[in-house]
């Protein structure tokens, strides 16, 4: 094993796992006591809740929803929404001891509107608990029924991300407008719900209110994170009919879902006919040449036509140019952006980071990509660190590999997919034991893998399909087509 101790490494201190200093010398039982400690604090430390996010970042979607102007709105100068708020524990306590004859509005008054108003104020500032309260408040004094109370609660408790409470506030309102249809549209399009999306949006036509524009920028997204198509298609033909063809934020979202989708010529014709462009339209076609590893036309876009424009690039512009460097393995023009970010008086983000990591993890080289990690101004996240992992797999560098899983385990204990690669490596160098005791952590934790998944789509209606699931009542079929596949191989 001597020519292990050659390879790059770093000792932990017990005391700051985070400050780690750099070794070239390090001996087989240094090497096994790091891998312990590690396993001790990965099984330790409990994981966080992982919100679902864009590995790229730089396709800026717009959920917005005539919400904001009930959060903009000021509170009318008699209602006091301190008092309000004091007064909610005091009718919480009401309600849990059903006192109906108590009256809530003992040296303190309110109406529907300041309710809405103070419903709203909770939401924007991230206080959901005290939203909550209000909502019982909104039940004991009967302004629950109201059409502006109702829509700021939905709003309420999608941005708090509990869309079955908000859905159900929106089943039990009885009369709906915009604000609220929208509202309950968007939350499902966060969660790329566009079936869902697209029926509330044929009750909405049914209804007496009319979609705006940020109806359908919401369904827009639906299409957008669900890859459908032929939906998407639909909802454009929909914002033509009703004139919403010259506003700026949905043609913004159509190239992203045109480009998502995988229709950049249809993205590019709605980018070079509207003429009003902002610096979201310019981001939004170079990110969708990056997603498809078409570098040459993000960097024509970036170098020639915008200057052109006159349109000043931002941090999401550089992230869009980064990436498609990133994809088509252009090391020296990814040195150079990231570089020219600095010179243009734009401070490089995580994003920025971590796409110059993994492009120089996939082009080999994984000692200048650990230096960049060592050497960045902010502590690395789970997602560099992966990026790490897969290039050390791709290259073979095991203990660099062994390094990056185990960094990317103390920041995220709880990733499955981690602890197979992390006992895999262990298993490579004959860490047997580490191996197991890896294994058995997953076991002892309830960790499996996510499944892959995939999807498809025919005549407007997306199928999906995940690995090792039976659950598709068409399976017989789909079995029998790919047996016939197979055999068809075989012959040729």
């Amino acid at each position: 094993m001597s020519c292990l101790r050659n390879y790059y490494s770093r000792a932990y201190s017990y005391t700051r796992s985070l400050n780690r200093e750099i070794t070239h010398e390090v001996t087989e039982v240094e090497r096994r006591a790091r891998a312990l400690r590690v396993l001790d604090i990965i099984s330790s430390k409990s994981g966080g809740v992982s919100n679902r996010q864009n590995h790229l970042g730089f396709v800026q979607e717009f959920l917005q929803t005539d919400s904001r102007r009930f959060r903009d709105q000021a509170i009318s100068e008699d209602f006091d929404i301190s008092r309000t708020k004091n007064g909610v524990s005091k009718v919480l306590k009401e309600v849990m001891l059903e006192n109906s004859s108590s009256s809530v509005n003992d040296g303190w008054s309110f109406d529907a509107y300041g309710l809405s108003s103070a419903v709203s104020s909770c939401g924007f500032n991230r206080d959901f608990r005290t939203g909550f309260g209000f909502h019982c408040l909104a039940l004991k004094s009967g302004f629950v029924s109201d059409v502006y109370v109702g829509s700021s609660l939905v709003v309420l408790y999608r941005d708090s991300g509990d869309l079955d409470n908000a859905h159900k506030v929106f089943d039990e309102m009885p009369e709906r407008n915009v604000v609220s249809w929208t509202a309950m549209i968007s939350g499902f399009a966060q969660e790329w719900r566009v079936d869902i999306c697209l029926k509330l949006y044929s009750k909405m036509r049914n209804s007496t209110s009319d979609p705006n524009d940020y109806t359908f920028t919401a369904l827009l997204s639906a299409c957008t994170g669900s890859g459908a198509l032929g939906q998407g298609r639909s909802v454009h033909c929909q914002t033509l009919q009703m004139g919403f063809k010259s506003y700026l934020h949905i043609s913004n979202a159509l190239i992203s879902m045109y480009c998502k989708c995988g229709d950049l010529k249809d993205a590019f014709r709605i980018f070079d006919q509207f003429l009003n462009k902002d610096v979201v339209s310019w981001n939004s076609m170079i990110a969708g040449y990056a997603q498809h590893g078409l570098a040459t036309q993000a960097i024509e876009l970036f170098e020639v036509m915008m200057p052109k424009s006159g349109t000043k690039p931002d941090a999401i512009t550089y992230l869009g140019v980064l990436s498609s460097c990133r994809h088509a393995g252009m090391v020296e023009e990814g040195r150079k952006y990231f570089d020219l970010m600095a010179e243009r008086g734009l401070k490089p983000e995580l994003n920025h980071y971590s796409c110059l990591i993994d492009l120089l993890g996939r082009f080999g080289l994984l000692q200048e990509a650990l230096e960049l990690i060592e050497n960045m101004p902010m502590e690395p996240n789970p997602v560099i660190w992966g990026s790490l992992l897969f290039s050390c797999r791709v290259h073979g560098d095991v203990w660099t590999g062994i390094r990056a899983a185990e960094e990317r385990l103390m920041l995220e204990p709880e990733c499955a997919a981690t602890h197979v690669q992390l006992a895999n490596l262990y298993a490579s160098v004959r860490y047997f034991q580490e191996a197991a005791t890896v294994r058995k952590r997953m076991k002892d934790k309830g960790l499996r893998t996510n499944p892959g998944c995939s999807w498809i789509e025919i005549n407007n209606y997306v199928f999906m399909f995940k690995a090792e699931d039976g659950s598709n009542c068409r399976m017989p079929e789909i079995a029998h087509v790919l047996h016939c596949l197979v055999d068809h191989m075989e012959f040729l």
